[in-house]
């Protein structure tokens, strides 16, 4: 992490989880506001029946071109409240991890949003992920009709597309139509659509609460304080619009559409992907290519052409170690 006490004050206090100044402008502008944990803060207005939006970042703790980008929005918001249009929870994800400018302390928090955690469950994230999702609820269960969770990443790697988002497949057709548009006027360059949950805290919120959730790659990860935040201005826009409830602005891309073929899970540390790590999110591979072999298990590509996505053979036994798409349109 850059030093501190070099960074602009509105993004030294989001990544040191410090609400405060927003929180005292919201409150004073008459918002219901409470900090229900370390890194999250809620704000609600008296009128009823207002969309819920949820935004996290740092999710993983080296993820902080996000955290710029709503450090921004929020302190622009802030000095002018009543603009705000809509219940807001803002979640930092991996607290301790991004104070130790570190992508997680003990496993990977973005694999933590499900019941089963084996060996994982004494972990540092899975005691913050039960955080999170007692928050969460409890955020949700005052909500309308109209929910949102937008979970803001950045790839590691490089990829084909520098923007792309998973979609739960389970999101009701209407809410998902209104995200799919919301990620076109973000210009996110490819959705995946995800038949399963791999833990993640977007899944999580679709599944449980009934919000059109989402995990969007912005670009490429980045130094706090050094990100190039041109790559998400974008994004900041199609934000700043909802946010304020200003009206669908025209898309700046039609995404392509992807599904999930299937998740290529490692089973032991005998696993071995059959491309380096340099590979690219979305490099295509031909029917018969071989993607990993762990032990005597091979995998091997079904489809005349699958892509690879989120390729890494360093998680976890028992953890995807990459996820193979098919193109849709």
């Amino acid at each position: 992490m850059a030093d501190n006490h070099t960074l602009p004050p509105a993004v030294r206090a989001l990544a040191e989880a410090d609400f405060s100044a927003v929180a005292n402008r919201f409150a004073q502008a008459g918002f219901s506001v409470s900090q229900p944990a370390d890194g999250i803060l809620t704000i609600r207005s008296k009128q009823a029946g207002k969309p819920a939006v949820l935004v996290s970042v740092g999710v993983h703790g080296d993820e902080t071109g996000p955290i710029e980008l709503v450090a921004y929005l929020l302190d622009a918001l802030a000095q002018e409240p009543h603009k705000l249009a809509v219940d807001l929870m803002l979640c930092v994800g991996n607290i301790g991890a991004i104070r130790q400018a570190k992508r997680f302390i003990d496993a990977d928090l973005n694999r933590m949003f499900r019941a089963e955690r084996g060996t994982l469950a004494g972990t540092a994230e899975a005691a913050r992920a039960d955080v999170m999702i007692a928050a969460t609820s409890e955020f949700f269960a005052h909500a309308g009709k109209e929910r949102w969770h937008l979970d803001l990443h950045t790839a590691i790697r490089p990829s084909v597309y520098p923007t792309f988002a998973i979609v739960p497949d389970l999101i009701a057709d209407e809410a998902k139509q209104q995200l799919i548009g919301w990620l076109g006027e973000a210009a996110i360059g490819a959705i995946i659509m995800n038949p399963a949950s791999a833990g993640t805290y977007s899944y999580y919120s679709a599944e449980h609460h009934a919000a059109a959730g989402t995990t969007i790659e912005l670009g490429r990860i980045g130094t706090l304080g050094q990100n190039d935040l041109s790559q998400f201005e974008e994004a900041k826009v199609a934000l700043n619009r909802l946010l304020r409830g200003l009206p669908p602005a025209k898309a700046a891309k039609e995404a392509h559409v992807f599904k999930v073929a299937r998740n290529i899970i490692k089973l032991s540390d005998n696993f071995k992907m059959a491309f380096g790590k340099e590979t690219q999110n979305f490099t295509a591979l031909k029917k018969g290519e071989e993607i990993a072999r762990d032990g005597d298990t091979v995998y091997t590509v079904q489809h005349d052409e699958e892509l690879v996505v989120f390729p890494n053979p360093d998680v976890r036994i028992g953890l995807r170690a990459g996820m193979m798409v098919t193109r849709v349109k």
